[in-house]
């Protein structure tokens, strides 16, 4: 049986040793409303404030099963709950512990922290399955969502 994974580290700089304890309430918060939930949101990764004096930058990582979903949809409600401004984004990379056609890839998302949105995203299954058939790869919009 093939194990698949989706892993992925990433730093998000909150501004401020105060709004990084407001984002780790927050996060508390929103897996203990999953708990209760039919469909998580917010389990599939874990948060930390990085572990230095003064650190204003959360540590975001895969936990049990990575979710870029559950990711996206955090920093979306950070951005609006501590009004945090500018572009961020993060890379992930899907794995399988065996050997298996299609199985591995990754990708990249942006969003943009002030507009409140996602910018766009790319997988790289998409981008070689789009050059492999001979698609137009300046065309990123194509490939992004």
């Amino acid at each position: 049986m093939a194990n698949y994974y989706t892993q992925f580290s990433c730093l998000l700089d909150t501004g401020s040793p105060e709004k990084a304890a407001q984002a780790m309430e927050l996060f508390t918060r929103l897996r203990a409303e999953d708990e209760e939930a039919d469909e998580p949101k917010f389990s599939g990764f874990d948060v930390l404030i990085v572990d230095e004096p003064g650190a204003s930058a959360l540590w975001i990582h895969d936990g049990d099963y990575g979710d870029i979903d559950g990711v996206i949809a955090f920093v979306l409600r950070l951005a609006e709950d501590l009004d945090l401004s500018g572009m961020w984004g993060f890379d992930w990379a899907n794995i399988c512990l065996s050997p298996r056609i299609d199985a591995f890839g990754g990708g990249a998302h942006v969003i943009d922290l002030t507009a409140r949105k996602s910018v766009g995203w790319i997988s790289t299954q998409e981008w070689l399955a789009v050059a492999l058939a001979g698609g137009d790869l300046d065309d990123l919009e194509a490939l992004a969502q």
